[in-house]
Parts: C-alpha cells; structure tokens; sequence
C-alpha cells in the first residue's frame, strides 16, 4: 500500500483565538495552545493527555489531572485519550494537583 504525504499549510492555528471566533482550528503544521497561563507551540494536530502535562512541566504525571476547556465547559481528560486541535470548542487546558485539600492543620 501506498504511503500519501499531505502537504498542510505553514501557518499557526492559535486555539483561543478560534474558539473566540466561534470556528474549528484548520488542520496546519502548527497550533498555539494554552495550558494554565502559558502558551506553548506544537506541530502536531492532536496530543493525549500525558503528552500535555509533561509539555507543561508536569513530569510526575500521576499527582496531576489535566482538564480541557471545551466550549466554556471543563472536561477531564486521561492521560491516554487523545485530544485534537482541530475539535470545535477546544479552546484552552488547566492543570490541578491530584493531593488538593481543603484547608490545613
């Protein structure tokens, strides 16, 4: 079987940017992504939730929850589920710590 290589456009999708215009983010080669208040660039059209947290420094991957922020709403994502850039709605990921508690001693 053939192997078909697509040519995607060199342009920078920015996904904040598309939500706020209410449109899908183009397939491309790269997309601007925001995960708490940082904004990282990737050339990749899809990522899982492990990859996502490790791009946000979160290397010890099992104290964090990464949630996506999917037309105003915020869903949890797992670490093997794949989320993709070209997805109406995504718009931007937050990390919380997994050990949270409610006030201290």
């Amino acid at each position: 079987m053939a192997q078909v290589e697509v040519e995607l456009p060199d342009e920078l999708e920015d996904l904040e940017v598309c939500c706020k215009e209410g449109r899908a983010a183009k397939c491309v080669r790269r997309y601007r992504i925001r995960i708490d208040r940082e904004l990282y660039e990737v050339s990749v059209t899809y990522m899982t939730g492990r990859q996502l947290l490790e791009l946000a420094g979160k290397c010890d991957i099992a104290k964090w929850k990464i949630f996506q922020k999917l037309r105003g709403e915020m869903k949890e994502v797992g670490l093997t589920e794949e989320v993709s850039f070209t997805t109406p709605g995504v718009e931007k990921f937050k990390t919380l710590p997994l050990d949270q508690t409610e006030g201290s001693r």
